[in-house]
């Protein structure tokens, strides 16, 4: 493993008020072998997010079903360059050596793992989570792993945890930049697209959320699960958001990637937001941004697959807060690469990225003028057999100290208007703005 790594072995009780103790070195964690049990069980009329305590949760959920966990049976921190090659080989080490019993054998089962990863080399921390307690809901099944490092596979009681409270003393205020700045990084991107230098570049800014207590994560979460229930409500080690795009889905021998990229702002009138959507469908500056899109993620998936699927034209995907033309591409894989490896081959697309990608991400280092972080990059879950789901981490928000860093980005083209660029932002911020606010 690259220096950068840290393993964290824990070998505290399961309880949800318990603290994580780290205990051994990468020796340690090289010998460790971890305990996986995963039975059905009934819990009709208990919703996952009911389950989930405040201490240390993990969530990946859409309509209801998915996967919650909690506790830390171990975890990974690396970064830089090799940090998606040292999350597959510290997870394919930690596979081999599990003893797994797993009486449901669905994705998701056994044992799994949770991940965020940053979205450039430098700088940002990239995380693999494996929880203590998983409960998962596929269709009508429901079921619960425990995972330990000391042969521990009692199943805890699996009862409606306390409820969050709301933020208290929620302001909000710009972060790096300003409106009036971001603009002008945006028509200093424009300037540079049309003078050839490249052909699109996706810029984000943030916005600062200042609280007077530390957030209780499960608040944001619910109201997201809630409110945008075709996203994807995601929390792993304080990172959260609602991701309304899929970078890629494995299972059983077949991938999907879901394309996002061209956006127009919901009035909350029916007939107008019909118009508004057919006037996306036909937006050649829309287009051209989500033509790049598909495409890179096409040629990063080709050499992956035996067979591909990709559609001539996108659809609109209407959201709550804005509409999206979308493409679901899908393939055969015909070679052994696990769903974190298709991600990292996806990884930066053009939808978060640009196009070409090298100078795109260049750009962005250059005058964005903001650490992303974890914002755009991908976030997920792997079970032992490498199948998975990883989104990009967009809508999405970074537990800091004293308050939470909400993130939006919109991507520039040719024809890109700043004015226009900023409202697209300020509406991509909504979905997790408003899961912050009291009511």
């Amino acid at each position: 493993m690259s220096p950068g790594v840290n393993f964290r072995l824990v070998t505290t009780p399961a309880s949800a008020g318990s603290e994580p103790a780290p205990t051994s070195d990468l020796a340690t964690a090289a010998s460790a072998a971890l305990t996986v049990r995963t039975i059905p069980v009934d819990l009709a009329g208990t919703t996952l997010l009911d389950l989930v305590p405040e201490s240390e949760p993990v969530t990946w959920l859409r309509r209801g079903e998915g996967l919650v966990g909690w506790g830390v049976a171990a975890r990974l921190d690396t970064s830089g360059p090799a940090r998606f090659s040292d999350a597959v080989k510290w997870w394919s080490e930690t596979v081999a050596r599990a003893d797994v019993v797993d009486r449901v054998n669905e994705p998701g089962t056994g044992l799994v793992s949770f991940g965020t990863f940053a979205f450039a080399d430098e700088p940002g921390e990239s995380k693999l989570v494996v929880p203590r307690v998983i409960v998962g809901r596929r269709g009508d099944r429901t079921w619960v792993t425990t995972i330990s490092p000391a042969a521990d596979t009692d199943v805890p009681a699996l009862v409606p945890a306390t409820g969050p409270l709301p933020p208290v003393g929620l302001t909000f205020s710009d972060g790096a930049l300003n409106g009036e700045e971001w603009m002008g990084v945006v028509a200093d991107a424009v300037t540079r697209i049309n003078a050839g230098d490249l052909e699109k570049v996706v810029l984000a800014r943030d916005l600062i959320a200042t609280t007077e207590e530390l957030l209780d994560v499960r608040w944001p979460i619910r109201r997201l699960a809630t409110n945008y229930e075709m996203c994807w409500t995601f929390h792993v080690d304080g990172f959260f958001g609602a991701t309304p795009e899929m970078l890629v889905r494995r299972e059983r021998g077949l991938v999907t990637s879901r394309v996002l990229a061209g956006t127009i702002r919901r009035t909350g009138d029916d007939e107008r937001d019909l118009a508004l959507a057919a006037t996306l469908a036909r937006s050649s500056k829309d287009l051209e941004e989500h033509e790049y899109a598909v495409r890179s993620v096409a040629d990063a998936l080709e050499p992956h697959c035996s067979s591909m699927n990709v559609p001539e034209a996108p659809f609109v995907l209407h959201l709550p807060n804005v509409m999206h033309l979308a493409t679901d591409v899908n393939g055969v894989v015909h070679d052994e690469a696990s769903s974190l490896e298709l991600a990292e081959s996806l990884h930066p697309s053009a939808a978060v990225g640009g196009t070409p990608t090298p100078a795109a991400v260049a750009l962005i280092s250059q005058i964005e003028g903001m650490p992303r972080n974890r914002y755009a990059g991908p976030v997920g879950w792997m079970d032992a057999s490498g199948d998975g789901e990883w989104g990009i981490a967009l809508r999405s928000a970074m537990v800091v100290e004293g308050g939470v860093r909400l993130f939006a980005g919109c991507g520039i083209v040719a024809s890109s208007d700043p004015e226009a660029e900023l409202a697209e932002a300020q509406a991509k911020f909504v979905p997790v703005r408003d899961a912050l606010e009291a009511s």
